[in-house]
């Protein structure tokens, strides 16, 4: 027992299930591939990967070791006499250098700002390439390193932030998938109330705002919404032809086959993280975007004789359309958000509490109460020779009255023991 503490202690924490596909894919591994290395089924690894199950002991030292990433090369080490030797010998051989231009006048205007982050004005999702570096550090604007003296972010700060950047987005995008207004909202706020009471899970993440989406959609596809009055039935659709095509080509699609849409043309996340997101193979998620776009290019004639990059750039022009034009709520305040989580943490704390404290009761009173020793029941009475039992509950009948007469009036003849002598 201690050895195997030991091993698991010395083998480094292995990252986030979403992190270890990524890793894979990385390294070009297949499932199949690492389950050979690890001797493990592919069942094991997919389980790994979305965060169900983790790997122990040797199989977890294996695993880590093969979805390590490869390390990073180090500069070589300049000593200052070698800098000062290379510089030295460096200016004795260059010619001299051109002198510098001149500074610009103050008249001159000034130069363009960097480009900023390009991000999806429809769905509010950030682009591809820039949404990693905008969840690194939550609290934090992308791209700035942390000074040695600047003050960190509080966590209700991030978490503002959070919300203020992903929620009105989130809603919308929501939506598409649900057709319900009301129940986009209420996914979204009950996914950032999730989020607060896991914040220190989620700070750490490296895409909070898809951790957050992860749970909203999860909350928005449940089938108990069924048999709630105000979500039964989705609304009404958009007055205009075209929306309204794509909206009913969108609701009657497959719950996973529409979250797999959104996700790849709507939101513009790669292949394998809307496999990873929706928890499905690579060729999985393939196949569900392949048939879920043929099924809305029926609606759309538009889409029909498009090419695939074509498809997806037109699906995605037509979602942000009709996510922009529909009227959609406004989320709440992101302070009423983690205050209603807090209350809400805090109400099932007590209701946990309080059926511990009632399920202690009640075995106590259930002990105290209970007999100590098995007492067999008494069996009920019977006929013997027509005489009908004594002390029954039950009414005597003309004939068993008239038994008893005789029975009372007749002298008994017998053995003596067996007479009762009456004084």
């Amino acid at each position: 027992m201690t050895r195997s503490t030991t091993d698991e202690a010395a083998v480094p924490p292995l990252p986030s299930p979403k992190e270890r596909r990524r890793l894979r894919e990385a390294k070009s591994l297949s499932e199949e591939e690492v389950a050979a290395a690890v001797g493990v089924t592919r069942a094991t690894v997919r389980s790994w990967e979305t965060g169900r199950t983790s790997p122990r002991g040797r199989k977890r030292a294996l695993y880590a070791k093969l979805i390590a990433p490869e390390p990073a090369v180090k500069p070589p080490v300049v000593t200052a006499e070698a800098a000062a030797v290379v510089a030295t010998s460096a200016a004795a051989d260059l010619p001299e250098a051109p002198p510098l231009p001149e500074a610009p006048s103050p008249a001159a205007p000034p130069s363009d700002p960097p480009p900023a982050p390009m991000s999806d004005p429809r769905t509010g999702a950030v682009a591809a390439d820039d949404r990693s570096r905008t969840a690194e550090v939550p609290g934090r604007p992308s791209g700035t390193a942390e000074a040695p003296d600047e003050r960190r972010a509080s966590p209700a700060e991030a978490f503002d932030e959070l919300y203020a950047r992903t929620a009105p987005g989130l809603v919308r995008q929501t939506y598409l998938l649900t057709g319900r207004r009301a129940l986009a909202r209420e996914s979204v706020e009950r996914a950032f109330e999730l989020a607060w009471q896991r914040w220190p899970e989620v700070a750490v993440d490296r895409d909070p705002a898809g951790w957050v989406r992860a749970a909203a959609y999860e909350y928005a596809m449940s089938p108990w919404h069924r048999l709630r009055r105000t979500h039964r039935h989705p609304d009404a659709p958009p007055t205009e032809p075209g929306k309204r095509a794509l909206f009913d080509a969108l609701l009657d699609l497959p719950p996973a086959y529409r979250r797999t849409l959104l996700l790849y043309d709507g939101v513009g996340l790669d292949l394998p993280e809307t496999a990873a997101e929706t928890e499905a193979s690579t060729p999985a998620a393939a196949g569900r975007l392949m048939t879920a776009r043929a099924a809305v290019a029926e609606r759309l004639p538009e889409l029909a004789d498009a090419a695939p990059a074509e498809q997806s750039a037109l699906l995605q022009d037509r979602l942000g359309g009709l996510a922009r034009a529909e009227h959609v709520p406004v989320p709440r305040p992101a302070r009423a958000v983690r205050t209603g989580s807090e209350s809400k943490a805090r109400l099932w704390t007590r209701a946990a509490v309080a059926g511990v404290a009632l399920l202690i009761a009640v075995t106590g009173l259930t002990l105290h109460t209970a007999p100590t020793h098995y007492e067999q029941p008494i069996s009920p009475p019977e006929r013997v020779g027509g005489v009908p039992p004594r002390g029954g509950p039950q009414k005597l009948t003309a004939q068993d009255l008239k038994l008893q007469k005789s029975l009372n009036e007749q002298v008994a003849h017998g053995p003596e023991r067996l007479v009762p002598q009456l004084e």
